[in-house]
């Protein structure tokens, strides 16, 4: 049975920036697009499409970055324990976890929901971590640990060891608040009736006036 897609928003709390991301759920995974809009770099665009299986395990990752002056893009397959990059295999990735995009707190839920779901109190695993800036993917090291039911805290143990954030999550394991970097914008109610989206008063049919 197919389930609705959900519609996400997170905003920067470093710098400014914003990302909506839809989630559709059904028998067969998950599917996730996303576009972020960050004045980082001078400003840039980021697109990014993730291809999860039914345990929320990452089997394809596009992604489309826009700066003032180029237009880059990367696809990451897993094939078994292999990673693809641009249909290139990297024996250097083989048995990595999962995916990490650096720009998207959506990554954090991958392991996170793993740790839901085995009822676990840490998790140490290697990823394949997409950096966005230099759009480049390499291995690294990471833990995650439990702090209580609804936060956990993220510890790199890799490419940028020493980093560490406390997050909180919903009962999904989605991202409400990523320490320093993220939080979750709530939705606002939909428009009252007799005004449009924009929160401006709609025009009257010439049968009520």
């Amino acid at each position: 049975m197919n389930h609705p897609t959900e519609v996400l928003f997170w905003q920067r709390v470093d710098t400014p920036g914003l990302e909506r991301l839809t989630l559709h759920t059904s028998a067969e995974g998950v599917c996730v697009e996303s576009t972020i809009l960050c004045a980082q770099e001078g400003g840039f665009r980021l697109d990014h499409r993730w291809q999860l299986d039914t345990e929320w395990r990452s089997q394809c990752l596009e992604v489309q970055k826009w700066t003032t002056t180029r237009h880059t893009q990367l696809k990451i397959e897993r094939q078994g324990y292999d990673w693809h990059i641009d249909g290139t295999l990297r024996t250097e990735l083989e048995g990595a976890e999962d995916l990490d995009l650096s720009a998207t707190p959506f990554s954090n839920t991958l392991p996170i929901r793993r740790m839901m779901a085995e009822q676990r109190s840490s998790l140490t695993f290697d990823a394949c971590y997409v950096d966005v800036e230099s759009m480049s993917v390499g291995r690294s090291r990471q833990r995650y640990e439990r702090l209580g039911p609804a936060r956990f805290r993220y510890i790199d143990l890799g490419l940028f060891a020493g980093f560490m954030a406390e997050l909180e999550v919903d009962p999904e394991g989605l991202i409400e608040r990523y320490q320093h970097l993220f939080e979750r914008v709530k939705k606002g109610p939909p428009a009252p009736r007799g005004y449009d989206r924009y929160g401006s008063k709609a025009s009257l049919s010439a049968d009520f006036i």
